[in-house]
């Protein structure tokens, strides 16, 4: 590739605000975006997470409570809405907190390899828990459909709008592979180009997304209250376009970091555990394309 292509040359070393050294053109070392360095002898525990998880619980414990309540009357409905609205507010600020802590602040020690690897590991182990939230929802899909089926609510579900939106996430978590995959090769301009069309692609997903509700509800009568099916459809593709709304906030991030030249080969622990995450967020679509979409119809 010509030097456009490349990442920033290194020029003549400066002082930063907190008296450290770096180099013109390049940005101050971030938290967990650097493998190797001195001054890793101690690794950051972050609080974020267990209050992101624990705003997750009271979510869908609420949601939980709330839907037993206005089944059952064991409970009052509102309180388990209360909770809910509570959880996401809490669930909010602990993935706004993870995020500027872990992506948006200068980082206190430079990276080592063993921080990185236990960033994505991390990850791994945070979508291998999250799976049981999508399978909470897709158990009781199996409850719906062991009943008389189809349902008298069911519309018609297959059609060219969820066909192109498919193509379009399947679209972004190729782009983003060969975004990290030009970064790790130090072509920058290639790595922005595709970042930044990553992006892109996802809020066009979500519009294309809110663009069928807006059809199923208004043309088909169809909504979260038709029946059980309603509430397992909303329920299963509202968490999946949850998910990829938070991606598509932290891929925000990453491009404006890439901007300030934050990365490099060897720079890339956020590219690469956001892209674990919207890989799997791309699998999950596919896997409700399946079960939700075709499976409903057969």
């Amino acid at each position: 590739m010509g030097t456009g292509d490349r990442s920033d040359s290194a020029t003549a070393p400066r002082a930063d605000g907190a008296g450290h050294h770096v180099t013109e053109g390049q940005a101050p070392e971030e938290y967990g975006d650097h493998r190797g360095g001195e001054g890793d002898d101690h690794e950051h525990r972050s609080r974020w997470p267990l209050i992101a998880a624990a705003g997750a619980a009271g979510l869908y414990g609420g949601i939980a409570i709330a839907v037993l309540g206005t089944e059952t009357g064991l409970v009052p409905p509102l309180v388990g809405v209360a909770l809910a609205v509570v959880g996401a507010a809490v669930l909010l600020a602990g993935i706004g907190g993870w995020v500027r802590e872990a992506f948006l602040l200068p980082a206190r020690d430079a990276g080592s390899p063993e921080s990185r690897e236990s960033y994505v590991s991390t990850t791994l182990l945070f979508l291998v828990t999250d799976v049981s939230t999508f399978g909470a929802l897709f158990v009781y899909y199996a409850f719906v459909r062991v009943g008389a089926w189809p349902p008298a609510e069911l519309p018609p579900l297959v059609g060219s709008l969820v066909a192109v939106n498919t193509a379009i996430l399947v679209a972004s978590s190729v782009t983003f592979h060969y975004a990290h995959t030009a970064l790790e090769a130090g072509t920058r301009r290639r790595f922005l180009g595709l970042l930044w069309t990553t992006l892109a692609l996802g809020i066009v997903f979500l519009a294309g997304q809110a663009y069928e509700y807006y059809e199923f509800v208004t043309a088909e009568g169809f909504s979260l209250g038709s029946g059980v099916f309603g509430t397992a459809f909303y329920g299963l593709t509202g968490l999946h376009g949850f998910h990829v709304a938070l991606g598509v906030g932290a891929i925000a991030v990453l491009c404006w970091r890439a901007l300030r030249g934050h990365y490099g080969p060897d720079r890339d622990t956020s590219i690469a555990t956001v892209s674990l995450y919207w890989h799997f967020v791309d699998l999950v679509w596919l896997v409700l394309v399946a079960v939700l979409y075709i499976g409903a119809s057969v």
